[in-house]
């Protein structure tokens, strides 16, 4: 299985998706196992507990922060300042990598050490950070094997399901010398051994947030591994890269979200530790960094809040149960999508924060089953959202010349009665299964599916004869 395509984006969808539906069964394999494995964790956790409760109270808490977004966002700067954090804030892309650039300066920094952060890879931080001279160690082990192979993530909490065992045991018997047919725990031992030195020689530690707290200053981060609090407390300096939509107003409202969230993600009660982060090592502690920097970012999040249908897809929570039960995501996995984000989450909030423009045809790759909205822990009604960029796009002329060429003509006819019954008649004679793979549209269709067998008398005549 070779690297994703030169062309990399958005763009690309449609050859990218078909190239994996064509050469990449191995990828459809490892996907499919692991979505199918997730999602029926989720299944079960939700049944443990009030789940329909439990999501209408996290839409209105996300909901509600939203709403007043400038005022948490100001509350939270307070009080981690207060706290001692250097609070930073980004509009985009180019101001975090000026923040990190001080921050590197300052400090002589040589090595960094990364938790896993979807925001990161959506800044490009580790290639911005090599361009520095610096040397970026990914510390997630799903991140640390997509970087050992420069591959990007293709998924929101596994960036690596998409390489199967065999894979990775290829891979760190190349690196490390582990043997061909280890047993995973072999490997995870592997690469912790390998990471130890680069936690020691650490001079930074990049973070994401899961959650910002305003009331307390705290940035709550999630894990399984326990590489996110080496990566936070090791290092003499800490920075955490935020989005500005992570803001929750309470601390006691990060007890219920930290649980859903891990129930959707994973089907864990929760996960097996969760970091709050307010700030620097005081004199009385151990351990801890001297130095913390919060970089509050928004990188086309102010343009996706600004849509007044959009901007609810904002509330995401990042746990990845959309693209796990998706079966469009399923086929192709991730890497076809061409950014940071796949799956129906990243098909409604990449029109947002790229522009429509640079994110078609990503709408258009859900086949509105609805199954995406019935698992989502915020209740984001994500086929409602992406049916608004398609209709966006519609009006900016922004579909394909031949759908458009195709809608127009059927239109034509359906304006017309007399020419619609004659071109119906005419078309239930068509040897579909040859022509539609010549035609837009049907063609693609015609992929997954046969063609329907056309009924020997059409409605129009059925119903003159009088045939029920």
């Amino acid at each position: 299985m070779s690297l994703p395509p030169p062309d990399y984006r958005p763009a690309a969808y449609r050859k990218a998706a078909a190239r994996s539906l064509r050469n990449m069964p191995e990828v459809r394999e490892s996907v499919g196992s692991a979505t199918r494995t997730f999602d029926a964790r989720r299944t079960e956790a939700y049944s443990a507990v009030e789940t329909d409760r439990w999501r209408d109270w996290a839409r209105d808490v996300k909901g509600h922060a939203l709403t007043r977004l400038d005022e948490y966002l100001e509350q939270a700067e307070r009080n981690l300042v207060q706290n001692g954090v250097h609070v930073h804030w980004a509009a985009s892309a180019d101001d975090v990598h000026r923040v990190l650039a001080e921050v590197v300066s300052v400090h002589d920094v040589r090595t960094v050490v990364k938790a896993k952060s979807m925001l990161s890879e959506e800044l490009e931080v580790n290639a911005y950070l090599e361009s520095l001279g610096v040397r970026p160690a990914e510390t997630d082990l799903g991140e640390y094997i997509i970087q050992l192979l420069d591959e990007p993530p293709s998924h929101i909490v596994g960036p690596a399901i998409h390489r199967s065992l065999e894979d990775c045991r290829a891979l760190f018997h190349e690196r490390f010398g582990t043997p061909i047919d280890a047993e995973p725990d072999e490997l995870a031992s592997a690469a912790r051994v390998a990471l130890r030195e680069d936690f020691l020689a650490a001079d930074l530690g990049i973070s994401g947030g899961n959650f910002l707290v305003a009331d307390t200053g705290s940035v709550a981060l999630i894990e399984n591994e326990g590489n996110i609090r080496l990566t936070t407390s090791v290092p003499r300096v800490h920075v955490a890269l935020v989005g500005i939509e992570k803001i929750v107003p309470r601390l006691e409202d990060l007890a219920g979200l930290l649980q859903l969230t891990a129930r959707a993600a994973t089907g864990q009660p929760i996960g097996l530790f969760v970091s709050l982060i307010q700030g620097p090592r005081k004199d009385d502690e151990i351990d801890g960094p001297e130095e913390v920097h919060v970089v509050f970012v928004d990188n086309g999040r102010t343009d996706l809040f600004n849509d007044d249908t959009a901007w609810e897809a904002l509330r995401c929570v990042r746990c990845g149960a959309c693209l796990n039960i998706c079966p469009v995501y399923r086929q192709t996995g991730g890497h076809a999508y061409g950014w940071t984000y796949p799956g129906p989450i990243g098909a409604i909030i990449s029109p947002g924060l790229l522009g429509l423009e640079n994110a078609l045809p990503l709408p258009h790759a859900s086949s509105l089953c609805g199954a995406c909205a019935d698992v989502c822990p915020v209740r984001i009604p994500i086929p409602e959202l992406l049916l608004h960029w398609r209709e966006r796009a519609a009006d900016e002329g922004q579909t394909p010349a031949g759908e458009r060429f195709g809608m127009r003509t059927y239109a034509g006819f359906a304006e017309r009665p007399r020419a619609f019954s004659t071109a119906a008649g005419a078309l239930r004679w068509t040897p579909w299964r040859a022509v539609g793979k010549a035609l837009p549209v049907l063609s693609g269709w015609l992929q997954e599916r046969e063609a329907p067998r056309p009924s020997p008398k059409s409605f129009r005549d059925l119903w003159n004869e009088g045939i029920e």
